[in-house]
């Protein structure tokens, strides 16, 4: 059975893996500049970037959905209670939408994923490809590393959406 302590679970788990998510962009950030300002060769020069957008991305990603966590999670355990048809107007089709979003996201994942390991291949003993097999490794890394959280928090999205549904349909 669904319950209120099912809502704040949910964004409470949300909440935790958003403010990891903050901190790997932080630090793929940091290292970014440190591999394009300090090494400054070709390889880190590879590396910083994937490192830099993907950390600007998990990083606004994960400040975005960590403060709105605290404010949907409130007002979802009030609707819950006292206006379940809320839940189904708003929260239902929003859950619907995130879960088609981590579709799009996942392949966006796995395209960038694949790319990553063609570039190390491809230019693993090339002397002139130090740039693109660094930009190969840390692209596959965070590609990795975001489709690993991403994974996870689909299964969590999929799971709480299936027990919405489930108790808004024995609510009619």
């Amino acid at each position: 059975m669904f319950t209120k302590a099912d809502i704040e679970n949910y964004f409470l788990a949300e909440k935790q893996e958003n403010a990891l998510f903050i901190y790997v962009g932080i630090v793929a950030i940091l290292l970014a500049l440190l591999f394009f300002f300090l090494l400054r060769g070709p390889f880190y020069k590879g590396a910083a970037l994937p490192l830099l957008l993907v950390g600007v991305l998990q990083l606004s990603a994960g400040i975005t959905v960590y403060n709105k966590c605290d404010e949907v999670r409130v007002r979802n355990v009030y609707s819950y209670g006292m206006e379940p048809g809320r839940l189904k107007q708003e929260e239902l089709p929003r859950m619907q939408q995130v879960n088609r979003d981590f579709v799009i996201y996942r392949w966006i994942e796995i395209v960038l994923l694949f790319t990553g390991i063609a570039l190390l291949f491809y230019f693993k003993s090339k002397a002139a490809g130090q740039f693109w097999f660094g930009l190969g490794l840390t692209l596959s890394i965070q590609a990795a590393i975001s489709l690993g959280a991403d994974y996870v928090a689909e299964q969590r999205a999929h799971t709480y959406t299936k027990g919405l549904e489930t108790f808004l349909e024995k609510l009619g």
